[in-house]
């Protein structure tokens, strides 16, 4: 009968062991869970997803405000180019007008002088006149 009752005992200890131990398997697979699920929750946390929504809502607002600045010096600069483009032409423009009002007078100086000297000297003016003709006869006739 001992090692009916040892038998006995030694079965019931290995129950309680195996009890014991599906107890702690239970307990341990609850925690896991119970962490998995915290992760879970946490990882998918409706606040989480909010703010990395407003992280890259304000990201994108920084790079418009940048590319509207970028822009508006763009145009600012351009703007400054064009009025120097203008006082440029501006400027040129007057000196061109100058030089053409010198080039008149002078072509008017050298046109009265030629005038007075055919007045005073006919007959030369009329032979020189009749030479470069001919000196142009004869190159236009070469062609």
């Amino acid at each position: 009968m001992a090692n009916q009752d040892n038998a006995s005992n030694a079965g019931k200890t290995i129950k309680d062991t195996a009890r014991d131990a599906a107890d702690d398997l239970k307990q341990g697979a609850s925690k896991l869970a119970s962490g998995a699920k915290e992760a879970w929750d946490e990882a998918t946390d409706g606040s989480t997803a909010q703010r990395l929504k407003q992280d890259a809502s304000e990201m994108a607002q920084t790079v418009r405000d940048k590319g509207a600045e970028a822009v508006e010096a763009a145009r600012e600069k351009g703007t400054e180019y064009v009025e120097r483009a203008r006082h440029e032409a501006d400027r040129l423009y007057r000196a061109a007008d100058r030089r053409v009002h010198e080039v008149a007078d002078h072509a008017e100086e050298y046109y009265d002088e030629l005038s007075d000297m055919v007045r005073r000297r006919p007959a030369q003016a009329l032979g020189i006149a009749a030479g470069v003709g001919f000196l142009v006869g004869l190159i236009l006739a070469r062609r």
